[in-house]
């Protein structure tokens, strides 16, 4: 095994005995970027050899020890350019790091680059990116999943040990699925959103993409936490969220949402009831659970997440930062500098939340929303009355080929039907490798009550353990 290869306590383990050295651990991550990126596509900028061999000596002696973590395109970085995978921020640097790109820093990370993703985070796919598509790792013929694409492609291919995603309607989960990695989605407001740039800002999300869940546990650690900076973040104290993970989960309650098993394949609903032996295996209590309104999250989450994305993405007009058109008439110039700076699958969302927040709609379609969002947050709650966790498939369906959903974004949309209730209701939820689909990784959700991280962690670990 490469060290490449490794995962991100292996590494650390290896540097605090000494059996590895930093510059070996970089040698082989800039080799793997070297020969599988270029195919994948999963980097759109990595830091220069010499500038991060410097950046990692500053800090080897931290608990990260140096290590280099990728960071998707959609969070502020002062020392690279986010361009939020759009032609509208080309060339664009920030002037100050997001909080969780910050607090990597102090722990002792350093940032190897930024990943490639859909354009503001729209797609489910990473096919919207203006600067191509990633590929996935595992046949690069398919998708990797969106809109975190890049980040889950990177850790799947040994070009970073973690990554930092971002999921709003399921784009760390559903890409961590499709590339065989595991994703969290913290609850919504235990990690910072500072600095990371808008899609829809009730339900936005930094979490962390990797090899395994002891990874993803050391990265929230890292993360996780109050922000003066973010009125909605949420003091849970400090926790070291891998404290628990060997405690196994005997006497838990995994509810499982048969709905969602009735809507997959023979092929797929064989990959669910072996995790339900396994959890049984592991001295879990399995037991169906109902969400009755979890069928209409999808247009509720398109609705209330492209109004919100109307109203954050008008101030990319031209004039302040981003592209600009040349016209000297003032709406001339706005126009054309949106025509021209945003993808189709970006004006598509803006043209739909418009319309939700236009006079004589707004409570035909996004106040009606809100209230089946707020049905769905209630069905949650009565779901954890039975189970401490729930269990489900993270999509109805394996990584498909690149182009074949493109012309239908219905089909498209429909990839995200397990994953938008979790994130309507501002819950906790995990993708974890659970096999195959025809030769593709197919991932299994857990979701937990909200600040329930340290359960779903300890319930993935135990499974990931009993299958290694």
């Amino acid at each position: 095994m490469g060290l490449h290869e490794r995962t991100l306590h292996q590494l650390i383990d290896g540097l605090d005995r000494q059996d590895i050295r930093l510059s070996e651990v970089l040698d082989d991550l800039y080799g793997a970027i070297e020969e599988q990126d270029d195919p994948i596509h999963a980097y759109l900028s990595v830091a220069d050899r010499d500038v991060l061999d410097r950046q990692a000596e500053a800090v080897a002696d931290r608990p990260l020890k140096g290590l280099p973590v990728a960071v998707k395109d959609l969070i502020s970085t002062t020392d690279f350019p986010t361009t939020c995978g759009s032609r509208f921020l080309e060339g664009f640097r920030p002037i100050f790091d997001a909080t969780a790109v910050e607090r990597l820093r102090d722990a002792g990370a350093t940032i190897l680059g930024k990943t490639n993703l859909d354009e503001f985070g729209m797609g489910s796919s990473n096919e919207n990116s203006a600067y191509g598509p990633v590929k996935n790792p595992v046949d690069p013929t398919r998708v990797p999943g969106g809109s975190s694409g890049g980040s889950a492609a990177a850790v799947a291919a040994g070009m970073a040990p973690a990554a930092l995603g971002t999921d709003t309607g399921g784009s760390i989960r559903l890409p961590a699925s499709f590339c065989g990695v595991v994703g969290l989605k913290p609850t919504y407001g235990l990690v910072s959103r500072y600095g990371l740039i808008a899609y829809a800002s009730s339900l936005d999300q930094i979490g962390p993409i990797a090899r395994n869940v002891r990874d993803v546990a050391l990265a929230l650690s890292v993360i996780a936490g109050p922000d003066a900076n973010d009125a909605t973040s949420i003091d849970n104290g400090s926790i070291d969220y891998a404290d628990d993970l060997d405690h196994g989960i005997e006497g838990l309650n995994v509810g499982l949402v048969r709905a969602f098993v009735d809507q997959l394949d023979p092929d797929a609903r064989s990959r669910v009831a072996e995790w339900i032996a396994s959890f049984e295996d592991l001295g879990a209590t399995v037991v169906d659970v109902e969400l009755p309104h979890a069928a209409y999250a999808l247009p509720a989450y398109y609705l209330i997440s492209g109004a919100e994305a109307s109203a954050n993405l008008a101030r990319y007009d031209g004039v302040r930062y981003g592209r600009r058109a040349s016209d000297d008439a003032l709406d001339a110039m706005l126009a054309e500098s949106r025509e021209a700076g945003f993808g189709p699958e970006v004006k598509r969302r803006i043209m739909l939340g418009t319309y939700a927040l236009s006079a004589g709609y707004y409570d035909q379609w996004y106040g009606k929303a809100q209230k089946v969002r707020t049905l769905i947050r209630r069905d949650f709650q009565r779901a954890f009355e039975h189970a401490d966790i729930l269990l489900t498939p993270t999509s109805p369906v394996a990584p498909f080929k690149l182009g074949e959903r493109t012309d239908d974004p219905l089909q498209m949309y429909l990839i995200d039907a397990f994953l938008t209730p979790v994130s309507l209701a501002g819950l906790c939820g995990i993708s974890v490798p659970g096999g195959t689909v025809d030769g593709m990784p197919f991932g299994m959700q857990l979701v937990g009550p909200q600040l329930g991280e340290p359960t779903i962690l300890r319930a993935a670990h135990a499974y990931e353990q009993a299958r290694s």
